[in-house]
């Protein structure tokens, strides 16, 4: 009996390991709790001379297919401080905890730094991967580094800050280096002074009607939990992976010639260049709270495509696909997803 075989299954359902609620099969699937299970799998993958995908929290992926490879469920857990000084802890994270968990832990010791990223679902591995951000807030702003286990090697690498390649929900991991490493552990450091981070509008607006004019950690991460639970679908009620696109960043000209057509415009700056919000795209070609089969886009958040029942991965993909046609047709503008698409 080989030494990875009590690891590997067959003909998986991953239905229950993606937050969209698509039944899709993998060929093989493995969870790892460890580094050296993972080195375990990794000879399976080589053995078999398969693809592998390695799965988070599932909460922004979408199969459109059975996957013919092998799934790989990252569960590498641990926290443990690596550094202190007067002013910032240095925390060692492993790739397979909840995100949500680890904001409150640190919400919880006065840590600050990620409060803003309160109730993004997932895994820690998957957030350098897309450089995760919210109201004002990105990963970029705490990171230090991460360690991963390179796939045809199963050597270790560590990765500064400058090698992941940050960018708006973007790094070198969905690009250059995209399915070539797994993310086993990363660091972060926090302030033990923090000073919050009000900038993002809707933010302040609710802190304000709190009548919170100096808020704690603890009162960002609790009003971002508000405002997120209003706006965005519960996975564990309706599927979904929250917002399916992201926010197109477009020329100032092409926002010129865009504000003269539709004054009304919302757009913040993303440097020379102007961030449009996609929900509102997407909200003005019609498609908020419309429905094709089980397939739908959420009453709510026109950022949301939402599985109704069982819509199957490529019918909500083909959602997406005309989603974008029709914001492209109208106001000349590409969508790009978000989540990332298999199969």
């Amino acid at each position: 009996m080989n030494d990875y075989s009590h690891l590997i299954r067959e003909h998986v359902d991953l239905s229950d390991f993606n937050t969209m609620g698509v039944s899709a099969k993998a060929r093989y699937f493995a969870r790892v709790l460890s580094v050296e299970d993972l080195r375990k799998v990794l000879q399976f993958v080589h053995a078999e001379k398969i693809p592998v995908y390695v799965l988070g929290g599932g909460s922004n992926v979408l199969f459109i297919d059975d996957y013919e490879g092998l799934v790989l469920l990252n569960e590498i857990k641990g926290r443990e401080i690596q550094n202190e000084t007067e002013d910032h802890i240095q925390l060692k994270i492993g790739a397979g905890e909840n995100w949500h968990d680890l904001v409150m832990h640190c919400v919880s010791n006065n840590w600050g730094g990620i409060e803003n990223l309160s109730l993004i679902p997932g895994s820690v591995g998957a957030a350098p991967i897309q450089n995760i951000g919210a109201y004002g807030v990105e990963l970029e702003e705490v990171f230090v580094s991460l360690e991963a286990i390179e796939i045809t090697t199963g050597k270790r690498k560590v990765f500064t800050k400058e090698a992941c390649q940050f960018g708006y929900r973007e790094s070198v991991f969905k690009r250059e280096l995209k399915g070539r490493f797994v993310i086993t552990s990363i660091v972060l450091e926090l302030q033990k002074h923090p000073k919050v981070n009000t900038s993002y509008r809707a933010l302040s607006d609710a802190l304000m009607e709190k009548g919170i004019a100096k808020p704690t950690i603890k009162e960002v991460s609790d009003t971002v939990i508000e405002i997120r639970q209003s706006k965005l679908p519960d996975p564990s009620k309706i599927g979904n992976t929250g917002s399916f696109f992201k926010n197109p960043v477009i020329t100032g000209k092409a926002f010129e010639a865009l504000q003269k057509k539709y004054p009304q415009i919302p757009h913040y700056p993303a440097g020379e260049e102007v961030k449009v919000p996609a929900a509102w795209l997407i909200d003005e070609c019609g498609w908020k709270g419309k429905r094709i089969g089980d397939a739908g886009v959420h009453t709510m958040q026109a950022l949301v495509i939402v599985n109704y029942g069982n819509a199957g991965g490529a019918e909500i993909w083909n959602l997406a696909q005309d989603i974008r046609k029709s914001v492209k047709e109208k106001f000349g503008v590409e969508l790009a997803p978000e989540v990332n698409v298999v199969g």
